[in-house]
């Protein structure tokens, strides 16, 4: 359309046509998305490489819940299966703001120095409202962030531990063939979710605090029983004697459980994450309990029933997924709420309907 102003009263004034709407898609877009038209043994290739942009795009998979992305990840993971198994993999726990982020962060630095390579495999709790994650563990763990020989991968709970146990300890599997000899889990908290971290990890690290209330509050049965070592943290200034009484506590208390299958009896240690006090003496730790599990077999033994453990995970969720994803089952679920909140029916029955029902689908 022909501007006014162009006119030849308006010699001094002159409008030009502008340029072109740009695109509103990406045109480098497919550029980019490249990695889910990989091939199975595309993305083989590349994890063995230790590449770890088609690591992330294989994790990626994993953690899909789409069919076809399943699939592909379960051939990727059979593939790299022979691969796997030669990492130490350490669980790591506590109760929120006890600098777990910060002490991974520490200790990563300390093995990239070594000549190590890690993984980091964080689980993010998910809102249980709208469902997302903030997945910002990378924020907390400034160094390694930048590291060639360390990959952060942070995962969502999205409210079921059980899966995301399942897509870690098949991202675990990724991870070693992709060369990584140290794998860091990092629980969301001091929970359920401790249960399923020590399934799947070598040695069980409990991070604890001093001068936070009552000492004994960290001295709970559950979670000392599965931890192989306890570090009390920020072990520096003011807080050090309080530490070193947390020490004595917490060192009294172990004395009161019987000793745990692995021989090993639990020591506690006191360190600073941020000041970077009593670092390698939790390694020596860690590298002590290594030596003595695999001098007396118990290491190859644990590593064992983990992955019976497994099995029977996958069985359970496997029948769970067939089940709620059964149509029929579907609308008899909805109906048999109804016949709940009429009380026309009791909770067991209504699950003894139900499963019947689904028993007689199968046959």
């Amino acid at each position: 359309m022909e501007h006014p102003e162009n006119d030849q009263k308006y010699k001094g004034l002159i409008v030009n046509k502008g340029v072109a709407q740009p695109p509103s898609v990406n045109p480098y877009i497919k550029k980019r998305t490249r990695g889910g038209h990989r091939t199975v043994s595309e993305y083989v290739d590349g994890i063995l490489a230790g590449n770890r942009v088609i690591l992330s795009q294989a994790v990626t998979l994993v953690e899909s819940a789409r069919p076809d992305h399943q699939q592909k990840a379960q051939a990727i993971i059979e593939k790299c299966l022979p691969y796997s198994g030669n990492s130490i993999r350490i669980g790591i726990t506590g109760v929120p703001g006890a600098g777990k982020s910060t002490s991974i962060d520490t200790f990563g630095m300390h093995l990239l120095k070594k000549g190590h390579k890690l993984a980091v495999l964080a689980i993010d709790p998910s809102s249980e409202r709208s469902k997302g994650s903030i997945l910002g563990d990378k924020t907390r763990m400034e160094r390694l962030s930048v590291e060639q020989n360390a990959f952060i991968r942070p995962s969502p709970s999205a409210g079921s531990l059980g899966g995301v146990a399942r897509k870690t300890r098949e991202t675990i599997i990724l991870c070693e063939a992709a060369g990584f000899d140290y794998l860091f889990i990092e629980t969301v908290g001091v929970g359920q979710s401790e249960i399923a971290v020590h399934s799947m990890v070598d040695f069980f690290m409990l991070i604890q605090l001093a001068g936070t209330g009552d000492e004994l509050q960290g001295i709970k049965r559950g979670i000392m029983e599965m931890a192989d070592g306890i570090v009390i943290n920020k072990a520096d200034g003011d807080n050090i004697d309080k530490a070193q009484m947390a020490q004595r506590q917490l060192r009294n208390a172990l004395h009161l459980f019987p000793l745990p299958d692995s021989g090993w009896t639990p020591e506690v240690l006191t360190y600073s994450g941020y000041y970077n006090l009593g670092i390698e003496e939790v390694w020596d730790m860690v590298s002590r309990y290594v030596n003595f599990v695999r001098k007396n077999g118990y290491f190859t033994r644990k590593r064992s029933e983990q992955a019976k453990y497994r099995m029977y995970e996958t069985i359970n969720e496997q029948l769970r997924d067939s089940f709620y994803n059964n149509s029929e089952i579907a609308s008899l679920l909805v109906r048999l709420e109804d016949d709940l909140q009429q009380s026309r029916k009791s909770s067991y029955a209504a699950a003894k309907e139900a499963l019947d029902k689904y028993n007689e689908l199968k046959k």
